[in-house]
């Protein structure tokens, strides 16, 4: 579930050293000055050269074009119904060649020369410190920043006011306010050689590969000329399922077997049910919600296969075929709402005049209902929760401790923390007043403009007071495991038992509690990645607050832009058929805020809830890891008992729905040829290629889905015939339940 999302499964598997990083080749040997972490020993440079520039005319051109592109494709690409997510690494790769190209042709004259403002275009060779401040700009385009469903949800699904300025003012409060977060614990969580970060390494090491003097490999290819073979190889094939046949997102061979048979769409739809036998052929399909495949080490996809198969193919089964929650009376797989009686939920009719719940109407609309797989997905939130703590407590607890006092005793400096003390810090009082600002500001907005947001002045500091107390803890847990517990299902339970009736206040609070929390861990991290690679602070942090700013505005100019021209956009009622704009992310957004926001809670799996029961994965996420630690503890001689991590394997599903069963077969597919093939009986191959192609694949599917949108889909231009299906399982959305009549089911 998108909006659930508790960890990122670990990128490096911390318990095999000499397996972290894609290119190792040059690294300096390990020794008593380096990190005393192996895999950063043997990953970063302990050499540094100060007089490389790096915050240049093109660092500001080729950044400022990055995260203008990145944001624009992002967010384009979040409405559809398998929304890709391009990353960083693909700017990262793709601004190599323009780098250099401009060192080649720009003018090295000197403007002002011997001046205080002394500059010039083109100040030498392109090289790796630009390189990293320009995917800084990238990465902050990168991520879709949460507030946007706030937008879509008020304004789309809600169908109410919110003015584009109010909106503006809270995605940039909600972005930006991570810096003070992250001003205040950094000397916690960058300095120290004990936060180490796992996955900067992956990062570290591409840019070393990029830089380092290439020459062509015998019988094969550099590492840009394969960039653009498979960036054309993926242009080219995207019109395949963006237009011509766009069956290819989800094969779901199973409902053409049995075209009349409700239960074998239910278990064969990759898009509308279980996705048995069903797989993916489109790049946006297998990479659309967990991220790159070719990014994941084998130990994960197994941690998050497991996780896949327990409960997409024996629990929400079990659920279903036993009738527990009514299941029988509503689809297996579905994220809308639903009344006791099949039909969806009109919540327009339990919202009074004021945008709050309305008890008689809800009383006579009666109780909501979920999908059981839907159900399933926030029992398994809950459980991950408490599993990710216990993890936590049992497997790293004597680490964290001792790696915590020696961060607050400031201890264990090593050689890149020495290199980086000759640059400029940033001044605290610069991060104070950006936090003083965000927070006065969010105040006044949600006071001022509270018929709009609802949240009172208490809810934003109270919002703030969970961010502050949270960002530390959960700071070390990401520095140390990669793994980062999430707030959004706590922000919401507080919110909604608090504030009840107020969706709005709901949506505000869990992304001021929960996204400045993770944006200051993200920024914490980009500040790790500049201090691998001997970035000047100040130029880190201009080069973040420019990205934040200009990406909260490109974000929100494109996502307005959407909204009023795509007629009907996220109505699948109204859409037509094999219409890509279904947004599912924010449809599980809006359920969110209907659930613990409208409804709330108590209502739904408290008290006076229908899925009270639920709460019982609580006690069970937390036994789940206390049993693997005492088989690890049983048999220390097993190692691969500490490699089985019940968060990852909980959190397997975290993004489901949206997500559907066919994103996930596909994506641990191409995991399982990339992590485990290639990896291991290919390596030379995978530590030139994998990377590369991850990014190539990304950036050629973007530009044809722009193209075929301002081609094809303005114009309003379509081809209907078979292969244009969705997945060709209308009957997957069907319940089976005795006597239930809806339009287009059969009555059983």
């Amino acid at each position: 579930m998108q909006e659930d999302e508790i960890l990122t499964a670990p990128l490096i598997d911390q318990h095999h050293p000499k397996h972290t990083s894609s290119s190792t080749s040059g690294s300096p040997p390990y020794s008593d000055d380096n990190s005393p972490i192996e895999q950063v020993a043997l990953t970063v440079p302990i050499t540094d050269d100060a007089t490389l520039p790096e915050l240049t005319f093109r660092t500001w051109v080729l950044g400022l074009v990055a995260c203008v592109l990145l944001s624009f494709l992002n967010q384009f690409f979040w409405y559809r119904r398998e929304p890709l997510s391009i990353s960083a690494i693909s700017a990262q790769i793709a601004v190599v060649p323009l780098g250099h190209l401009m060192a080649a042709t720009f003018t090295n004259r000197v403007f002002f020369k011997g001046r205080k403002f002394e500059f010039s275009f083109n100040p030498g060779p392109f090289n790796v410190k630009e390189h990293v401040l320009i995917t800084i700009f990238a990465s902050s385009g990168a991520g879709n920043p949460y507030a946007i469903h706030v937008v879509s949800a008020v304004k789309v699904f809600y169908k109410k006011e919110l003015t584009f300025w109010v909106s503006l003012i809270v995605i940039v409060t909600t972005q930006v306010l991570g810096f003070g977060w992250a001003g205040m614990f950094r000397r916690y969580l960058v300095e120290p050689a004990a936060m180490w970060w796992p996955q900067n390494l992956v990062q570290v090491s591409l840019f070393r590969a990029l830089h380092e003097k290439e020459g062509r490999p015998k019988g094969g290819l550099t590492r840009n000329q394969f960039f653009l073979v498979a960036f054309i190889g993926s242009f080219a094939y995207y019109v395949f399922p963006g237009y011509l046949m766009s069956m290819l997102t989800s094969i779901s061979w199973l409902c053409w077997v049995f075209p009349t048979s409700v239960i074998a769409q239910q278990l064969g739809s990759g898009l509308h049910g279980l996705g048995i036998g069903a797989v993916g052929l489109d790049w946006s399909s297998i990479s659309s919600y967990i991220g790159s495949p070719l990014a994941s080490p084998w130990f994960a996809t197994v941690n998050i296969a497991i996780g896949f198969v327990m409960i997409t193919y024996v629990l929400t089964p079990f659920i279903y075929s036993f009738n527990f929650f009514k299941a029988k009376t509503f689809p297996i797989f579905s994220d809308d709402l639903f009344t006791y009686t099949g039909q969806q939920y009109n919540i327009s009719r339990i919202i009074d005049s004021n945008f709050h719940i309305d008890l008689e109407a809800y009383e006579l609309e009666g109780h909501l209902y979920l999908s059981s797989f839907f159900v399933m997905t926030y029992a398994v939130s809950f459980a991950c929760l408490a599993a990710t703590v216990v993890h936590v407590l049992l497997f790293y607890g004597r680490e964290l401790w001792q790696q915590s006092k020696s961060v607050f005793q400031n201890k264990h400096m090593d050689v890149h923390t020495k290199l980086m003390r000759k640059y400029k810090q940033v001044p605290e009082w610069w991060f104070t007043c950006i936090l003083l600002t965000n927070i006065v500001a969010t105040i006044f907005v949600c006071e001022y403009y509270k018929d709009q947001l609802q949240l009172p002045w208490w809810g934003v500091l109270l919002a703030c007071g969970i961010a502050f107390f949270f960002t530390l803890p959960i700071g070390i847990i990401t520095a140390t495991t990669n793994q980062t517990p999430g707030l959004n299902v706590i922000t919401e339970y507080i919110i909604g038992y608090l504030y009840p009736g107020y969706p709005v206040a709901n949506m505000c609070f869990k992304v001021y509690g929960y996204i400045s929390m993770k944006q200051g861990i993200l920024f914490l991290q980009d500040f790790k990645l500049g201090h691998y690679m001997k970035i000047p602070p100040r130029s880190m942090f201009m080069a973040q607050v420019a990205g934040s700013l200009i990406s909260a505005l490109v974000h929100l100019g494109t996502a307005w832009w959407l909204m009023s021209t795509v007629p009907n956009i996220c109505d699948r009622a109204l859409l037509p058929p094999g219409s890509p704009w279904t947004c599912p992310g924010d449809h599980v957004f809006y359920d969110a805020s209907v659930i613990w926001g409208l409804i709330g809670p108590q209502r739904i799996f408290g008290n006076l809830g229908y899925y009270s029961a639920i709460n019982w994965f609580f006690l069970a996420g937390a036994i789940i890891p206390l049993l693997v630690w005492l088989a690890h503890k049983a048999f220390p001689s097993q190692h691969w008992i500490k490699l089985i991590s019940a968060p990852v394997i909980l959190g397997g599903v975290i993004n489901m729905p949206p997500a559907t069963a066919v994103n996930y077969t596909s994506w641990i597919i191409i995991a399982f040829f990339s992590g485990f093939i290639a990896y291991r009986y290919y390596r030379t191959w995978w530590s030139r290629y994998n990377y590369v192609l991850s990014g190539s694949l990304d950036a050629g599917l973007a530009f044809m889905g722009v193209l075929l949108y301002l081609c094809i889909d303005m114009e309003h231009i379509s081809l209907n015939w078979w292969g244009n299906k969705p997945d060709g399982c209308p009957l997957a959305s069907c319940p089976t339940a005795e006597g239930i009549i809806v339009k287009g089911c059969p009555i059983f």
